[in-house]
């Protein structure tokens, strides 16, 4: 029952982050987070060569947390929405989700921390239509910082989801 209870949940968390707009035609728009939103039909045939192009949302991997959370920020939703249509549209590729966090906290309570970060990015794609074999989730808490300073806007670089495709890890 558990099992079940966590996927509803998550679903009604994205959609109740929904709103309806018009529709796109293929082109990238941008939302009013300032991520870029992809159709998914831009990503088709040459999708690969968008995990490397700066101007597109697919070169984005991270998905950042607040202090103590594991809860996806609804402005992620664009990002973790396109990796999720490029894993449907790209069987063949596979992704690790590498869970982050700050410094702060025991080593072992940031590890479960980060673990539950991966998990929950991992758990959104799989709802958006991933397949399980696709993706794999860990923890590297806090053994991988991106910003060493022992500040705010550091700790927030720090508290992170990164998501690596076959061949980045």
């Amino acid at each position: 029952m558990k099992k079940l209870i966590l996927p509803a949940l998550l679903a009604m968390t994205l959609a109740a982050c929904s709103s309806t707009g018009p529709e796109t035609s293929g082109a990238s728009v941008e939302d009013r987070s300032g991520v870029a939103t992809v159709d998914a039909s831009s990503l088709s045939g040459s999708g690969i060569a968008a995990l490397t192009d700066p101007n597109n949302i697919l070169s984005k991997r991270s998905v950042f947390f607040d202090f103590d959370s594991f809860v996806i920020k609804p402005k992620a939703r664009p990002l973790i929405e396109a990796h999720a249509r490029f894993l449907v549209q790209n069987p063949q590729m596979r992704m690790l989700v590498q869970g982050n966090t700050d410094e702060r906290g025991s080593r072992e309570y940031n590890l479960a921390l980060g673990q539950k970060r991966a998990d929950v990015v991992k758990q959104a794609l799989l709802l958006l239509g991933a397949q399980e074999s696709q993706i794999e989730s860990v923890s590297l808490g806090e053994e991988k910082p991106r910003c060493d300073d022992r500040t705010e806007n550091c700790y927030a670089e720090n508290r992170r989801g990164d998501m690596l495709y076959s061949g980045e890890f």
